[in-house]
């Protein structure tokens, strides 16, 4: 009688992970499920990557991207797909890529050095100031912590077409925290972590502009006061934990809830 047990699909995919991929993987199917539970969501669409650290690629430009198909809320460390550049699958997945989604994160990824994670969401508020002639206005407390860190981007349509990948670098230069006209939110950083901050930070000021515009005139705030607000602010810092211990609780309470994304 045979008694070994049979190799789950997972393990037949990915069947000896690198240390530092496992923990990426685990970071970002966390991260998806945090989306999910803030209703980050836009059906099955949408995308947050992650670029896998040198120790595991041997210097090749390899990431890591959610199934196509799947919603965040299934999501898991095993079936997150490793692509390309060119969204080509590495690591024997089944799963398909939406190639929609990631020619945007391919630009940045190979573009920008420091873009180690890329989140993009569709979100009611962010798609509304998208929309908005006037864009993010610094009239709160969270745009005042985004000073000269806000960058637009003109709307092309859908985002397959590779050409838009040079123009996308240059309207994003340096800042990490994109409009994208009439589309939605864009955010890269360093980390998963930082750049989480940055595009929720990003997303909380969309939040209070809605609000504030339905009620009547906003009341600005100063170059001057923005500034400052925007140096003393520290969660995006690396030196600083750049937004680890907020994405921390958040995984906590997605672990009170399910933490299936674990497998």
């Amino acid at each position: 009688m045979n008694t070994l047990a049979t190799p789950s699909p997972s393990a037949l995919v990915h069947p000896a992970l690198h240390p530092d991929e496992r923990a990426a993987r685990l970071q970002l199917a966390a991260c998806y499920r945090v989306f999910a539970m803030l209703g980050w969501t836009e059906m099955i669409y949408n995308h947050i990557t992650v670029r896998l650290p040198d120790s595991v690629t041997g210097g090749e430009k390899q990431f890591l991207i959610n199934p196509f198909g799947l919603h965040y809320s299934e999501v898991t460390a095993s079936n997150l797909v490793k692509i390309d550049l060119e969204g080509r699958v590495l690591d024997g997945s089944t799963h398909a890529v939406n190639p929609a989604g990631f020619t945007v994160h391919a630009a940045i990824h190979d573009g920008l050095p420091d873009a180690h994670c890329v989140m993009h969401v569709h979100t009611t508020a962010g798609v509304a100031v998208a929309c908005l002639q006037g864009g993010l206005q610094q009239t709160n407390f969270y745009t005042a912590q985004l000073h000269g860190m806000v960058a637009y981007h003109e709307f092309e349509g859908i985002t397959i077409h590779a050409d838009e990948g040079p123009r996308l670098l240059k309207s994003i230069g340096e800042r990490k925290a994109v409009i994208l006209r009439n589309h939605g939110l864009l955010a890269w950083g360093e980390m998963l972590p930082q750049t989480f901050a940055i595009l929720w930070t990003l997303q909380r000021a969309c939040e209070i502009q809605l609000a504030t515009l339905s009620m009547g005139a906003p009341i600005p705030v100063s170059e001057a006061i923005a500034e400052r607000c925007t140096r003393d602010a520290l969660q995006f810092n690396p030196a600083h934990g750049a937004g680890r211990d907020v994405f921390d609780a958040l995984v906590r309470q997605v672990d009170r809830i399910d933490d299936s994304y674990k497998l």
